[in-house]
């Protein structure tokens, strides 16, 4: 890791997974454990090009990087956290591996090539306008409703970025699998992996895991769920050996 020169509101975090830092400051979106669980859900195979669409801090890309892929683009709206990501990226040491755009992910047409990326990634605003509680801050608001691209958008921008049997991995609300699904089909990815996240077993899920494959036959396989936290309050043992530099599952 490089020397770090924090600015004015800036704080340091450790993702601690592989030493990985990450810059974030209070006033604005910073990740939360959904980034991690989908970093380790989504398909990352030799040689893999990765885009993460609305990658705020860059939490995803620097985690897809030191998974094994080769090359990862984060797209991010906001100038301030296209900044922050990418001097993240470069204090971690992995500019020539990461790439920061900021870019409006529903106009990437001569930003970006179409059809060529082998995984695209999103942890996408998870509620539609008018749905919940719309924070006051406007920066928070834009990463938790659909303020600046909607479930479909964020969908439509895969599907344009990823090659013919390439992958889309997000992560998003149970309650919204009808239309993830829906939206997935129309953009011709076939969902392929489903798994749902409970915060502890007594609870419902809160959270949903979905990989699809562009071009690819029906056969959704649903996986065992994720619970996060045991009886005592600590992370199950699969998300453990991901900070303990074990191979994620």
């Amino acid at each position: 890791m490089t020397d770090v020169v924090l600015e004015p509101g800036d704080r340091l975090d450790d993702l601690i997974i592989n030493d990985l830092k990450i810059i974030q400051r209070d006033d604005q979106f910073r990740f939360s454990l959904d980034a991690i669980l989908l970093a380790h859900f989504a398909t990352v195979r030799t040689h893999t090009v990765a885009v993460d669409l609305g990658t705020g801090t860059g939490v995803i890309a620097l985690l897809l990087a030191v998974r094994g892929a080769t090359q990862v683009t984060g797209v991010e709206i906001s100038p301030v956290m296209a900044e922050l990501a990418a001097r993240s990226v470069k204090m971690n040491q992995l500019a020539g591996r990461i790439s920061i755009q900021n870019a409006d992910l529903r106009n990437l047409r001569g930003q970006l090539p179409a059809g060529v990326f082998d995984l695209v990634v999103s942890n996408p605003p998870y509620r539609s306008m008018g749905k919940g509680f719309l924070n006051p801050n406007d920066k928070v608001a834009m990463a938790r409703h659909e303020v600046t691209a909607t479930l479909d958008e964020v969908v439509a921008a895969a599907r344009y970025l990823i090659k013919y049997r390439g992958r889309f991995a997000m992560v998003h609300l149970p309650e919204r699998i009808p239309e993830i699904l829906e939206a997935l089909r129309r953009s011709d990815i076939e969902p392929k992996r489903l798994r749902l996240v409970h915060s502890s077993i007594n609870k419902k899920p809160n959270m949903v895991l979905v990989e699809g494959v562009r071009g690819a036959k029906s056969g959704l396989e649903v996986l065992p769920p994720l619970i996060v936290y045991d009886s005592k309050g600590n992370y199950c043992p699969e998300i453990l050996a991901w900070y303990q530099g074990e191979t994620p599952l």
